[in-house]
């Protein structure tokens, strides 16, 4: 009899990998010295258990925000992409040119929305473009993810990534803040938070659509820009010093996973 997986996620960080299943994650660092470090615990927050599709989108991000701190707890050592210093900067960057693009009366309202759309993306671009350790890691947490799915080597892209987010979000958002922008001004701005979540709750469910119906049309058009950027930037080879650091990452996080299922 054929095993259920558990569907999992990952994370990469500069120094290592973290991988998270439904009820717990795990991670794994590798020190300066050579040393592999692992650490893992239940979720804070467990978004598997919102069942609402208006909720899921947003949740999934809580629940993603929610485990850093306590992945720096229990590592330390840890270096998350944000405390990057030009990370930060380039998000307080973008956010002050959205805000500039948002205002001009000079740029048609779709085409306002697409460059915003655009630039809010930009740190996490800076991100992976500023670390070769991040982008080597990355592709360890897809191969290592990937293989267990698949049962064989898996390559370094996975149809799965936060990157094919991309396509669907800025799709979305463009199409939530044009509708905002209608709203009366006194309205303007809670109707702008209210488009937000609807626009991640929306570009979460198409991305689950996308990911039941890979070979159609729609569904390969919004993947193309996860797919170049898994390819071209986000991803490289990993050595085996880094993959087995992704592997102790996903052995910790099946563990946990299995105890969890035993107590169901």
């Amino acid at each position: 009899m054929t095993e259920e997986k558990i569907r999992l996620g990952g994370m990469a960080l500069p120094n290592g990998v973290l991988v998270h299943g439904p009820h717990s994650w795990a991670c794994a660092i590798r020190h300066d010295d050579g040393r592999l470090e692992v650490a893992s615990a239940t979720k804070p927050l467990q978004a598997a258990r919102i069942k609402s599709p208006f909720l899921r989108g947003p949740a999934r991000l809580a629940e993603a925000l929610a485990l850093l701190p306590q992945v720096k707890r229990r590592l330390p050592a840890a270096r998350l992409p944000m405390e990057n210093p030009a990370v930060v900067a380039s998000m307080v960057g973008a956010a002050v040119a959205v805000k500039e693009i948002r205002e001009s009366d000079r740029i048609r309202p779709v085409a306002r929305e697409l460059l915003s759309g655009a630039l809010s993306i930009t740190p996490a671009l800076l991100a992976l473009r500023g670390s070769g350790e991040l982008t080597a890691y990355h592709g360890a947490e897809h191969i290592s993810i990937g293989s267990y799915e698949q049962g064989v080597r898996a390559t370094k892209e996975h149809d799965r990534c936060g990157g094919h987010l991309v396509g669907p979000l800025v799709a979305t958002t463009t199409a939530a803040n044009l509708l905002a922008g209608l709203a009366p001004e006194r309205m303007r701005k809670p109707a702008r938070l209210a488009a937000q979540l609807g626009a991640l709750a929306a570009a979460t469910e198409i991305f689950g659509w996308m990911t039941r119906n890979p070979s159609h049309p729609v569904a390969q058009a919004l993947s193309k820009p996860g797919h170049e950027l898994q390819h071209r930037l986000s991803t490289a080879e990993p050595t085996e010093e880094q993959l087995e650091v992704a592997e102790a990452a996903l052995a910790a996080c099946l563990e946990l996973e299995h105890v969890a299922a035993r107590a169901a």
